[in-house]
């Protein structure tokens, strides 16, 4: 365990990994030395075959709750841990070499319509109060930045430039990006920290903040986007991630350029956001299908 521990510290300083990405990397190894244990009677991660990781993973693979993409994070996981270790001189070969990731089933983001966002920021009724205004706030910012649910949480009011319109946001790595704010939500954000002061008692510099002053939490996130987005949609999927691809989705829609969205969104290669253009092209198609007169 002290190799997990030592691996966990690795990249949580020296790569700079998220806490969240370091807490998965941490469950999946300790998953695996719990494997090892139970079905070899192996309490050293040093020692593990290939073969003992094959073994662990197609237990993984027949297990229902268990998606392609869960398991090729923890080979992921595995690989990065083992290539630690090779670097550091502990093992002399990776038993990861041999491991063939399996095949992940491409889903098409899902996302709210142009007309639902416009239906929810114009039409819906938040309510009144103070946390019925931290609502909306989420609601707003999540859908003008596309920004992460961990992101959103952790803003600093520091962050918000009001003279340029500019947010600092902090993604994933530590790896900061701007982005442009509308009027409209910089005067919402004013409105916000203005009464915000009466409910900070505990002199936390996140904008967000619930009623008793206290950060606001993911699954808090999670079910407000959950509830407001009900209002305008029935489709299952009303997560932060569904604002997020409206966001890129809409972008791309009304003509951004992809290497530009990219750099809003924060990924670090195109690739990652390649897979909003499917639904662009199938917007596209909608109105090939209306307009031409052959279609």
């Amino acid at each position: 365990m002290d190799t997990i521990q030592a691996f966990i510290n690795y990249i949580s300083v020296e790569k700079r990994y998220s806490n969240l990405t370091a807490q998965a990397y941490q469950r999946d190894l300790e998953q695996f030395f719990a494997f090892l244990k139970a079905e070899y009677e192996i309490d050293d991660l040093l020692i593990a075959k290939h073969t003992h990781i094959r073994s662990w993973l197609a237990g993984l693979m027949q297990q229902q709750n268990n998606s392609a993409r869960s398991v090729n994070r923890k080979i992921s996981t595995l690989k990065s841990f083992y290539k630690f270790l090779l670097k550091q001189g502990m093992i002399t070969a990776l038993p990861t070499l041999k491991i063939v990731s399996p095949k992940n089933i491409k889903r098409l983001p899902v996302f709210a319509s142009e007309s639902q966002m416009e239906q929810l920021m114009e039409v819906h009724d938040f309510g009144e109060g103070f946390e019925a205004k931290t609502q909306r706030l989420i609601i707003e910012l999540l859908y003008a930045t596309g920004m992460r649910r961990i992101e959103l949480i952790n803003l600093p009011i520091g962050n918000i430039d009001f003279s340029n319109s500019i947010i600092k946001i902090l993604g994933k790595g530590n790896k900061e990006r701007l982005m442009p704010m509308p009027k409209e939500l910089l005067v919402l954000i004013k409105d916000y920290i203005k009464e915000r002061s009466d409910y900070d008692v505990n002199g936390l510099g996140n904008l967000l903040i619930n009623p008793k002053g206290n950060a606001l939490y993911e699954k808090y996130v999670y079910l407000i986007v959950k509830k407001h987005l009900s209002a305008v949609t029935t489709q299952d999927k009303k997560s932060p991630h569904t604002l997020r691809h409206s966001f890129a989705t809409h972008l791309l829609n009304n003509g951004a350029q992809l290497n530009a969205v990219k750099e809003l969104l924060g990924h670090t290669n195109l690739a990652a956001t390649q897979v909003y253009t499917h639904n662009s092209i199938t917007q596209l198609k909608n109105v090939f299908k209306k307009a031409h007169p052959k279609a």
